[in-house]
């Protein structure tokens, strides 16, 4: 080494590199907190926010004045206020004119400011802009000594730390932003809202939350929606994080050719261009069926998604399924986290409009204490102006006499007992003030100031009217810049469920001997001629056949009730969907069934949530030794995963049939001989679950036994029919079995001869119902019940269906719509169906509620209504 060269060893300081670094760390987070990231409190501003407010207003580019390009506006903020890249200053000043992501814009743009598609604004040389009307109110007062000032970065200037806002910018405009360990996300809300909220608070600083959210319901957002449940609300309002769910505004819309899912409002944050997007990428791979097109027509007249359905999709279910998939229903994660005093903290909706609230007192004692000085001294000139006026002779002659001004002055002071800044008031005074309508202004302008300053002084000295400006402040604006809320709020949360994905159609529920279950679309059952060899039904197992068969509506609650007495719960849409012709699914698969049990009745109900329906509905079952009881349908509507117990039933004896009453309906039972017996249901005393229940049908000795009941709502217009197993049955007159007491032996029902075979069935019809028959060997058919003629009860019948392989018996019937009124059915447009119905369900109240369907099925409620049922 040169010996010139030395090293100063005094410089050089040793330091611990893991310390430096954890120091240097924390102060570079802190800048970020303080100064770039977080917004304040008080204002709802970041650094950067307000500075471009600060400079758009210091070279005049105000509302009543033209536009100015953008790349003047970003040049007097980089230069002046904010040394930081201009793709940052731009980027804020763009989002600040953008409707879409402000409740309220502060910034009135001209130009390309972006889209809700995602598209960025045109370069800033292109734009241009000035202030909003509320921009400006946002520094109101600012040059009256209402906040602080600070150096710029280069202390050639100054800047407001933070700005004496009328407007509650942080709750009204929300703001997001990532720091260094935190963020805050902060929802928009609407400003009357608010600012009703901030006087409430202003009445009464100790409003609780729940008061308080009278006023300021929930978040508010600029692109509309809805807000679905009020948890999330509560939950953020009440400890600054929670989770609101929001959802697209979306209507069905019908023409002659297929429906149409139109959305004219999308949640908060979404991107338009993104969401059409996705849902033709979800169409493409297949995870969304239905939808045919999905096309933006969004223009002038706003925001207009349309979703083209396909003819045979239920848009409903699609719309369902568009919200659980896509961002049409998506959550806003609140996270209030703004700067209180310089410190972040997260804030409760209570804390952040006490915050601005202080603000605002502060703000107003500020300009208030200005104000009055500004009114004293003026006050004080005038005094001196009068006194001068009063004595102008005088005065005049002592200024005249006085050789400079400085000399005038002292005389004046030390004749009218004057300060330094009255004498030079009126040295300087113009001799047009001494006119008398001059004068006469100076005692009234004095006398005006005079009040001026005893009401500021009021506002300082009495809390209750310093509180009364501020409201009135507020309310100005309100009046001025608010509008109706945007965000519509569904209060109860709707979580989804699994019938929203489901259209309520029609469906036909079979369950075979050896108990395999399974639902097809009714319409795959088409009618023949009576006495036809019938269609293939399902594909069993060689020892097994259909043994039940009922129409139901995929909405549907199934009850499945067992031999042995217990109850079983199923939704129609958890039943595996199968081919006319598959076997379908164990059904042990499917409900926790005893192996040595199997199921003998259905019953199928619209839902358990309606406490009227059911406590006013009992369910009555039939045992195979002709017991009867009565339950009400109450005790049966606690779903539970094991099934609970529906009947104590005797050793030997088994449940045949269930059926849902009204409490006021006749019951007819019936035997394997061929009698039937006819008697009213109040003859049944109500009893708990657990009963055994009392006799309801005498048999006759050896192998006779009930093979079912069937409830009469209209003995005018029913009939019964019934059905013998080798496929004879007739229709007769409800009247022609006469009413007798429960227990008897009842009266003959059907002829029993070798040809017809013992009875299998019997079931109460009219002639707009079909007759599904099934044999053993599964074969199935579909006739007419307006075929068979009334006949008398006593006969033997005529046949029903051909028994093409021997030793083949009936297995199951089942009374149906007829195809006729389905297919007419199927044509008619959904909506135009369900107010069909509704009405029709109006018009008829004296029918039993499970008539009353919100969705009318494509099934005949007029025959399933009160049967409900089991058919065995």
């Amino acid at each position: 080494m040169d010996e010139n060269q030395t090293v100063d060893h005094d410089r050089i300081i040793k330091i611990n590199i893991e310390e430096e670094m954890k120091s240097s760390y924390i102060d570079y987070s802190m800048s970020v907190i303080v100064a770039r990231a977080l917004p304040d409190v008080r204002d709802g501003f970041k650094p950067v926010h307000r500075r471009i407010l600060y400079g758009m207003l210091g070279i005049g580019n105000t509302s009543d004045k033209p536009y100015k390009k953008c790349a003047r506006v970003v040049g007097e903020v980089l230069g002046k206020y904010h040394p930081h890249g201009d793709s940052s200053v731009y980027g804020a000043l763009v989002r600040l004119a953008q409707d879409w992501n402000m409740r309220y814009t502060l910034v009135d743009g001209q130009g390309n400011f972006g889209s809700v598609d995602g598209d960025s604004a045109a370069a800033m040389r292109y734009t241009e802009c000035r202030l909003a009307k509320m921009g400006e109110h946002i520094m109101d007062d600012l040059d009256k000594d209402t906040v602080d000032m600070a150096n710029n970065f280069d202390d050639t200037l100054v800047e407001p730390t933070v700005m004496p806002t009328k407007i509650p910018n942080l709750l009204v405009n929300g703001g997001n932003g990532i720091a260094v360990g935190m963020a805050t996300n902060m929802p928009t809300h609407n400003l009357r809202e608010v600012i009703d909220g901030c006087c409430a608070y202003i009445d009464n600083p100790d409003i609780e939350l729940e008061e308080l959210m009278q006023y300021i319901q929930a978040p508010d957002f600029p692109t509309g929606g809805y807000i679905y449940g009020l948890q999330g609300v509560k939950d953020a309002y009440e400890t600054g994080r929670g989770r609101i769910i929001l959802r697209a505004k979306a209507e069905i819309e019908s023409d002659e050719s297929h429906d149409k899912i139109v959305v004219t409002e999308i949640p908060y944050g979404v991107n338009k261009q993104q969401l059409i997007e996705y849902i033709a990428n979800l169409v493409k791979e297949g995870k969304l069926d239905g939808i045919a097109n999905a096309n933006d027509e969004s223009g002038r007249q706003g925001m207009r998604i349309v979703i083209d359905v396909k003819r045979d999709a239920n848009a409903n279910v699609i719309l369902n399924k568009l919200f659980k998939m896509t961002a049409l229903q998506s959550s806003f994660s609140v996270n209030n986290i703004a700067l209180v005093n310089g410190r972040p903290r997260l804030l409760s909706l209570k804390e952040c409009v006490k915050y601005f609230v202080e603000h605002r007192h502060d703000v107003t004692i500020r300009r208030t204490k200005f104000e009055l000085k500004k009114a004293q001294d003026r006050a004080h000139i005038l005094k001196g102006l009068i006194i001068a006026c009063d004595n102008i002779d005088e005065v005049v002659h002592i200024i005249r006499g006085s050789k400079t001004p400085a000399e005038a002055q002292t005389n004046l002071e030390k004749r009218f007992d004057l300060d330094e800044l009255q004498s030079k008031a009126i040295v300087d005074m113009r001799l047009s003030q001494l006119t008398g309508l001059r004068l006469e202004q100076l005692h009234a302008e004095f006398d005006e100031l005079e009040k001026l300053i005893a009401y500021l002084e009021n506002i300082l000295s009495d809390p209750e009217l310093c509180k009364k400006v501020m409201k009135d402040e507020l309310n100005e604006v309100k009046e001025k810049y608010g509008d109706d809320r945007r965000t519509k709020i569904i209060p109860d949360e709707h979580e989804f469920n699994a019938e929203d994905f489901y259209p309520n159609d029609p469906v036909v529920i079979t369950v075979s001997h050896l108990g395999y279950i399974k639902r097809t679309p009714l319409s795959d059952f088409r009618e023949q001629a009576r006495g036809g060899v019938g269609s293939k039904g399902a594909t069993h197992r060689n020892a097994d056949f259909t043994e039940f068969i009922y129409p139901a509506t995929m909405h549907q609650t199934m009850l499945f009730f067992t031999k042995k007495g217990r109850c079983y719960w199923l939704k129609c849409y958890n039943i595996p969907e199968g081919t006319k012709d598959s076997k379908g699914r164990a059904i042990q698969n499917l409900l926790n069934i005893e192996s040595d049990d199997a199921i003998n009745a259905i019953l199928r109900l619209r839902g358990l949530d309606d406490e009227e329906f059911i406590n006013s509905h009992y369910v009555v079952f039939a045992t195979k030794n002709g017991t009867v009881k009565k339950t009400c349908l109450e005790a049966y509507s606690r779903p539970r995963t094991n099934g609970v117990i529906a009947i104590n039933i005797a050793e030997g004896d088994e449940v045949v049939d269930v059926r849902l009453t009204n409490g006021e309906n006749e019951l007819i039972m019936a035997n394997r001989n061929g009698r039937a017996v006819r008697f009213d249901e109040r003859t049944i005393r109500v009893m708990g679950r657990t009963a055994t229940g009392v006799r309801g049908m005498r048999l006759d000795d050896g192998d006779d036994a009930v093979i079912g009941m069937i409830v009469v709502d209209d003995p005018i217009n029913e009939t019964v029919m019934v059905v013998s197993e080798n496929g004879y049955g007739k229709r007769s007159s409800v009247e022609d079995y006469r009413k007798t007491n429960r227990g008897g032996k009842g009266v003959k029902t059907l002829s029993i001869t070798d040809k017809t075979g013992r009875l299998v069935a019997i079931k109460n019809v009219t002639d707009d119902n079909d007759l599904m028959i099934i044999n053993k060997s599964g074969i199935t058919i579909r006739l007419s019940v307006a075929e068979c003629r009334v006949m008398g009860r006593a006969t033997q019948g005529v046949r029903l269906i051909n028994l093409s392989k021997k030793n083949d018996i009936i297995a199951s019937v089942c009374r149906t719509m007829s195809s006729e009124l389905e297919a007419s059915f199927e044509e008619d447009n959904r909506s135009e169906w369900d107010k069909t119905q509704d009405e029709e369900n109006e018009l008829r109240p004296s029918e039993p509620a499970e008539d009353q369907e919100d969705h009318a099925p494509l099934v005949d409620f007029d025959d399933i209504e009160d049967e409900n049922d089991s058919d065995s």
